[in-house]
């Protein structure tokens, strides 16, 4: 069976996915790879007249999906955009984040666009996203709309979930909860100097920890609470 990704006449890409048993080459929608015979995740093409256009290329996007995840593909450039929950179970579960790697790698992206700082607009709402470091520590710097979803662009979903593969969320959720309990350490000594200062001029006030609009959130949620 052959490993190419695009034909060698027209350069159009092959729908191919790699297996992510032997990660050889098979057609999208095969059931066992021909290389290994292992079983093969489920993932099909989807039809979408409302799948919005790539931010970047202004080309419509293919909706996927791949074992149990919806996402929207640019065939030019290799981006990808995911909903906000889709995103958020992606990050947690292994065997999705599996299928969805072994497509991501199964071609490149001649067309991907040079790195740079670049606000985009979301692909269903029109509006320019923001841009964040995901998880404030990965390096991977990620196009948001807080109300629809992340934009991907090519290399940087398989970047976040090795990023996440190798601890780097929890680590991240563990700093998130450091910062927090020092902000209220700092908290309660504010509060104890405003009483004793009270107290001496003779006066009533003092400071609680609702005086502060902040919570021990997950990395996830701060994300999109910007």
């Amino acid at each position: 069976m052959s490993d190419r990704t695009q034909c060698e006449f027209c350069r159009s890409r092959l729908k191919t996915v790699g297996c992510s048993a032997c990660l050889g080459m098979m057609f999208l929608g095969s059931k066992f790879c021909g290389h290994c015979s292992a079983a093969a995740f489920v993932a099909e093409l989807l039809d979408d007249k409302n799948a919005g256009e790539c931010p970047r290329c202004k080309v419509k996007l293919q909706p996927l999906k791949i074992g149990d995840v919806a996402v929207r593909e640019c065939e030019h450039c290799g981006g990808f955009w995911s909903g906000v929950e889709t995103f958020e179970h992606l990050c947690a579960n292994k065997e999705q984040q599996a299928s969805v790697i072994g497509f991501i790698g199964s071609y490149a992206h001649a067309n991907a666009n040079p790195t740079g700082i670049s606000y985009v607009p979301c692909p269903d709402c029109k509006q320019l996203m923001n841009r964040s470091n995901f998880a404030r520590s990965s390096g991977v710097i990620i196009d948001m709309c807080k109300q629809h979803g992340v934009w991907f662009d090519a290399g940087e979903l398989p970047k976040i979930i090795d990023f996440i593969d190798r601890g780097g969320l929890d680590r991240a959720r563990e700093k998130e909860k450091i910062a927090i309990s020092d902000e209220r350490a700092k908290l309660r000594q504010e509060r104890l100097r405003a009483e004793i200062m009270s107290r001496r001029s003779g006066g009533n006030t003092s400071l609680d920890d609702s005086d502060v609009a902040f919570g021990v959130g997950s990395i996830l949620s701060t994300l999109f609470d910007v």
